[in-house]
């Protein structure tokens, strides 16, 4: 789960070495905690955050699948 969060924020970003991602697991929710570059923040969030709501629903909906629950957070520098 956590190589589909990199790979979707590296595909929308211009400096993809600066993606990381930490898990961290609180219960039985899995939550993945992604970081980029400042000026790429506006790019993974989105007008309106509908880039961020798309992310959270594909990880969500593979999740699913799994039968996991996962919320993605996204943080601000």
């Amino acid at each position: 789960m956590k190589e589909l969060v990199v790979f979707l924020a590296q595909s929308l970003v211009e400096h993809p070495e600066a993606v990381s991602v930490t898990e961290e697991t609180r219960g039985d929710v899995v939550v993945y905690h992604l970081s980029v570059d400042p000026a790429d923040l506006g790019r993974i969030i989105g007008r309106q955050g509908r880039i961020a709501k798309a992310m959270r629903n594909v990880i969500s909906a593979a999740a699913y699948r799994k039968n996991q629950r996962v919320v993605l957070e996204i943080a601000e520098p």
